[in-house]
Formats: C-alpha cells, structure tokens, sequence
C-alpha cells in the first residue's frame, strides 16, 4: 500500500487464524465480479468460509452467475471493513453431491435455512489467490496490513 505509511518491518502482521476467524463468523458477505463489457458488479451473498475456501449459493440467472460463468475471477469480503479481509480468487461450481450435503448442512447450522437446488441455483466455491488483510484504525494499521499468497503455506 505505497504511500499509506505502512511498516516494511515483519513486525505485528496479522496471524492467518486472525483472517480465518473473520470470514468464518461474518453473516454478510461482498462478492465482485465483472461483466463481459468490464463493468464491476458487486452484491451481497450469505456464505461459509471452509477449507480455505468461500462458498455461496446464487440464482442460476444472477448477474454474477453469469459474469462468473464468463470470467471465474473475482474478490469476496466480510462485511466489517474495520477489520478487512479481502480475498482474490477464482469460482467454480460445486458439484460434486458429498461436498453439496456438507455445504448444505454447515449452511443450515449458520444461517438457520438451506440453499435453494444447487441444480437450478449454483453453489459456487472461491479458492483464494491472494488475501489481504488490516485493521483500520490507528495504531495498528500502519503495521498489520498483511497479505498471504497461496500455493505457499499461509503466513505469518
């Protein structure tokens, strides 16, 4: 983040567990996409964060099943930007039936209710890139935007 003020010094990034624990209690969710004309389009998805992945259900004739359909890249978020984790990925469908039943099961244990049928309706898995996190407020930001690459372990 050039010219934010941000510590090149290792120290006081943020520990993945910190990340993980934000994108596994948020209720809401921010997913962007892009349409095939390169306009943004972001909404909000109710969504699970297992196995360092992000899954969420959408109507098959969404926007951003559409735009995903054509161009799989895109960034997902919490909802609490004080305390951001912002991770760029890719989706692909889920559709393999086990995988289905374990996302149903942990979705009706958060949410109270089901997706509707992933035939119809896809169930999409967002696997991580990049994350990056930071705590907005002083005096932590200066020192704990973090960012985690993956295909390597997730550190610090």
């Amino acid at each position: 983040m050039p010219g934010y003020g941000i510590s090149p010094s290792g120290e006081g990034l943020l520990p993945w567990a910190w990340a993980i624990e934000r994108l596994e209690r948020a209720h809401n969710y921010w997913v962007a996409t892009t349409g095939p004309d390169g306009s943004p389009h972001l909404a909000a998805v109710w969504g699970l964060w297992r196995d360092d992945t992000f899954a969420f259900s959408t109507g098959g004739a969404s926007r951003k099943a559409r735009n995903l359909a054509a161009d799989p890249r895109c960034v997902v978020a919490p909802e609490q930007a004080g305390e951001s984790v912002v991770v760029q990925g890719t989706a692909g469908r889920v559709t393999d039936p086990t995988a289905l039943a374990a996302l149903l099961a942990a979705y009706r244990d958060k949410y109270g209710a089901g997706f509707p049928d992933p035939l119809q309706h896809p169930v999409l898995a967002v696997r991580p890139r990049v994350v990056v996190a930071v705590v907005e407020r002083e005096p932590m930001f200066s020192s704990s935007a973090t960012r985690w690459v993956f295909g390597d372990p997730p550190s610090p």
